[in-house]
This record gives structure tokens, sequence and C-alpha cells, in this order.
């Protein structure tokens, strides 16, 4: 079935970034996609989101990283990966050769770093569609304070992004800073084409038996289906601001709720958790997508996109 996806209404626009799907696997849940590739082909997506990729490697935080929670999960993975270098240099042509749509997530400690991952990145431009700037991480000239904290950092390092890729530009915001219509903004005026929304929220965990955090870095991020009420309503938000294209993220489990975040008036969505407990979720989500456009007769997805305050909530 999923080969009628490449002709069908699916298609998307995210500013300056066309996807044959509003599909996205979210980084960090998805490595570069290549392992999930043995389920599915991830070529059908709209996109692969690679984990963030710094500019020298880090080998995150200490174990525990994982803990299961009601309705969702915590991880504390502490942004470990490879850096920027071995990924260009090695699972790069790989991704290429499966054919993904790729988004190259990356994350500095400063302006300094998102500038030079950029520059090295500029010499494969041509085979990414896309950059997300990870801007939930500290920013050290700012007292360690996160980029998503400080609306004229975000600015800031968009534009220098800007001013170095002509590719598309993401900048993925966090739900644990009450300003995301401000960053928006931001992120919009400094030449971003879209912004993702919602990062994991802040949490944690104790064992009542042993009096330890259950995970090794005390605090973590929450994802899963216990986070989508807050998720939709943030997407809901933002996107009847007009300011910039959402993509939605943040418990979607299934073909059912990513519906559900672009009536309301997302995009594009991005697929998390659910890659862990569902390996295939990707294509099923994109099926599901797509068989309720049959079955309503829509024959353009973007006619969904914010219907819940476009017309009042009126059904199809």
């Amino acid at each position: 079935m999923t080969d009628f996806f490449q002709n069908s209404g699916l298609a998307v626009k995210l500013g300056g970034i066309i996807l044959k799907n509003p599909v996205i696997a979210c980084s960090g849940t998805f490595a570069s996609g290549l392992e999930y590739n043995e389920f599915y082909n991830i070529s059908i997506l709209g996109a692969v989101t690679t984990k963030s990729m710094s500019l020298a490697p880090m080998q995150g935080n200490p174990p525990p990283r994982i803990c299961e929670t009601a309705s969702g999960m915590l991880n504390s993975i502490g942004l470990q990966n490879e850096g920027i270098d071995y990924f260009l240099e090695n699972e790069l042509p790989r991704m290429v050769e499966a054919g993904a749509a790729i988004i190259v997530s990356i994350f500095g400690k400063d302006a300094d770093e998102f500038t030079k991952i950029a520059s090295k990145i500029k010499t494969y431009e041509k085979e990414i569609l896309a950059v997300e700037l990870n801007l939930s991480c500290p920013n050290v000239e700012k007292g360690g304070m996160a980029f998503c904290a400080l609306p004229d950092e975000i600015n800031r390092i968009v534009s220098l992004t800007r001013n170095i890729l002509k590719t598309g530009i993401i900048a993925k915001l966090s739900s644990n800073f009450n300003n995301i219509p401000e960053a928006a903004s931001k992120a919009a005026k400094g030449g971003a084409d879209a912004v993702s929304i919602i990062n994991t929220i802040a949490a944690t965990a104790f064992d009542i038996n042993t009096f330890k955090p259950r995970l090794g870095n005390i605090t973590g991020g929450l994802s899963g289906p216990a986070i989508k009420p807050i998720a939709l309503l943030k997407v809901y938000e933002l996107a009847k601001e007009n300011i910039i294209p959402v993509i939605g993220m943040g418990g979607i489990m299934n073909w059912e709720d990513a519906i559900e975040f672009i009536i309301a008036g997302a995009c594009a969505i991005g697929i998390g958790t659910a890659n862990f407990i569902n390996p295939d979720c990707g294509r099923k989500i994109i099926d599901g997508i797509n068989d309720y456009m049959r079955r309503r007769n829509i024959n353009d997805i973007n006619i969904l996109r914010g219907i819940v305050f476009k017309n009042s909530g009126a059904i199809i």
C-alpha cells in the first residue's frame, strides 16, 4: 500500500522545505534510520531526523538512562554522539544510499560551535533536506541557561546558521520555558523555515526501595502518551498565531494522534517514543493517514491543517 504515497495528496511545505508526506522520525529516537530500514523502507518517510550531533564526540550521561513511567518514559541520554565529522563521513552516505530525506540535528555549547558545525555541513548540503537546531542545550556564554530560554539567542543562532547554509532550517524549541510564541517569532526573523514543538518535559523518578533516583543524572525528559495533551495544546496555540510552520510532536503513537495534531495546526508531525514500542510505526502511521483521507474523500492533507480554528471545528 505504501507505494501509493508517492502520488498522493500527502505532500506538505514548511517554508522552503517540501516533504512528500508529513511524517518525520524524531531526533534521538531513530538513530540514523539505518537499523529501522530492516523493518521497513525508511525512504517512505517524509524525513528522518538524525540524533543531535555535536562538534566533538560526547559520552553522554551516566546510566541508568531510561526509566519507564505511567503512559510514557524518562530518558537522560545526555546527547551522546560520535561527533559531526564521524556522521558526515560514515553515516550520511549510508542514509543517502537508503533514500532517506535527511534532517541533520545539531547542537553546540555556544554560537561558535553551531557555526563551526554548520560550516562542516555546508560541503554536504545538497545531500540533506534540512538542519535542525537543537536549542534545548545549555548556552555556556549565558551561564548555562538553555538557548530556548533566551529568544534573542535563538534569533542569533538561527541567523548565523542561515548565513552559512541555504538548506532548510528548523528550530527545535522546548516546552520547559513559557515563551514558545516569542521564541518562534525570533526563529522566524532569523530565517528558520519551521519550528518543532514540543521537546520532552523535564521530569524525574525515584526508587522507594533503594531511595535513589531512577536516572543516573537524576533529571530527564518525559515523553510518550503522557505528554500528548500538553503538546497538542502548545501546537494549537502556536499554529493559531500563524508565525511560522509548526512540526508537532509529543506522544504521537498512531495515525489518529497524527491527524489530531494536523487539525490542531501542525504542518508535519514527529514520531519519537513510538519508534521504541513499534519499530514500523512510521509506515503504519502513513498508511493510516492515507486510508483516513480516502475514506473522507480528502485529496489534499493541507485541507485538514488547522481546521479546528480555521473552520470552528466544522466536520468535513
